[in-house]
């Protein structure tokens, strides 16, 4: 892509206004936003009015516009402009995680049939240049995992909970005042948010396409009193993380879930509405990236590192789902599982292959113990309905 950038820009929420101050700094990105699609036209806005439409169809044909940015919530919507985009021959970046963890392998086989490319490092991990890394530098097959903290809205949270001692509701609604969560922080707190990321990483990371229903995802939205207090007993901090892992030379597995997280592990120390990433190789050990993880600027600047790489004709290589050997995605292998609950009908969903602690008490129940993770993927839906928490213990 020669000369100046010209965006057509989808959405213009907390990200896509963070872009635009972004790009008012960068002066050597030579891109400028032509054009912002919107949909509510009662809302007032920070831009000149004539910045804006209301009709997708003036971004498409505009023939100054060479690059596409979309930033909306829809996932649904989101595949739409995405999928235009690339049948019609323009490139497109993406922050919709949703949209990319259901669309992904579609989308990596249109990108080829058009050559034309489609760029979400800023799906991923905030500010963390995490996709890209994967790509170019991680690009061959001595990866052994990739896992960490992927949403700051829940770290944020979580933060607050173990430093500033307030309870789950103090800290939800701080993150809402902010603007780290939602009026309806459910994709963040419950691990959608981390899942879909998951998804996504994993494609760069062992070439492995998973769809999200078949990897558990459980949140933080129902940790109590009894789960940090057993936390902090443990010398332990509770984190949401996501992981996929090397389990043998051909597979692979998967999880987002809460974990008891010890001091020496560099995730520990993560705080505020900051990610970290964890990279593990057979001979390189550990490598750790850091970066903050949720607000407008951040993600942002993302955005804006995705549209500098195409002004240089960047694309994803896909290298790991083409130059090697297909990695398997298998649920088949244990871990050690935390599972507080107050209704004895409750732990009876979880099949324990071995118990290692009990306690009993009017108030509430837990139980640790190892457990086939195929078997916690089946309850998956049942375990949203139930009043209890699980955690994993690292």
């Amino acid at each position: 892509m020669t000369g100046e950038i010209k965006i057509g820009l989808f959405g213009f929420g907390t990200v896509g206004e963070g872009l635009y101050g972004v790009l008012k700094k960068a002066v050597s990105a030579h891109a400028q936003i032509v054009k912002i699609c919107v949909k509510n036209k009662s809302k007032k806005r920070s831009l000149p009015a004539e910045m804006f439409t209301f009709d997708p169809e003036e971004i498409f044909a505009d023939p100054n516009i060479n690059l596409i940015v979309e930033l909306i919530d829809d996932a649904d919507e989101s595949y739409r402009i995405v999928r235009r985009s690339l049948e019609e021959g323009k490139a497109v970046v993406s922050g919709n995680k949703k949209m990319l963890a259901y669309h992904i392998e579609e989308l990596i086989e249109l990108q080829r049939k058009t050559g034309t490319a489609l760029l979400y490092d800023a799906s991923a991990c905030g500010s963390i240049p995490v996709i890209r890394n994967l790509e170019e530098y991680y690009d061959n097959d001595l990866l052994l995992s990739v896992k960490g903290i992927l949403n700051g809205s829940s770290n944020f949270i979580l933060s607050k909970i173990f430093n500033e001692h307030k309870s789950y509701s103090q800290a939800l609604r701080e993150a809402q005042e902010l603007g780290f969560a939602e009026s309806d922080p459910t994709f963040d707190v419950d691990g959608f948010d981390s899942l879909f990321k998951l998804i996504i990483i994993t494609v760069h990371a062992f070439g492995t396409y998973v769809h999200p229903d078949k990897v558990i995802n459980c949140g933080i939205s129902k940790i109590s009193d009894a789960d940090i207090n057993y936390a902090r007993e443990k010398g332990t901090r509770i984190k949401l993380l996501a992981d996929v892992s090397k389990i043998s030379d051909h597979s692979i597995t998967m999880c987002v879930l809460p974990c008891f997280v010890p001091p020496d592990k560099y995730i520990y120390s993560v705080e505020d509405e900051f990610n970290g990433v964890v990279i593990k190789g057979e001979y390189y050990d550990k490598q750790f990236m850091f970066g903050r993880g949720a607000g407008g600027f951040p993600t942002g600047s993302s955005v804006l590192s995705d549209i500098t790489a195409r002004s240089h004709d960047y694309r994803y290589e896909y290298k790991k789902r083409n130059l090697y050997r297909k990695m398997e995605y298998t649920a088949d292998t244990d871990i050690k599982l935390y599972v507080r609950y107050s209704d004895d009908s409750d732990i009876e969903l979880f099949k324990f292959k071995e118990i290692t602690e009990r306690y009993y008490s009017r108030e509430y129940k837990f139980v640790t113990g190892v457990i086939c993770l195929a078997d916690l993927v089946k309850i998956k839906e049942e375990l949203g309905q139930r009043n209890l928490f699980v955690a994993k213990m690292y």
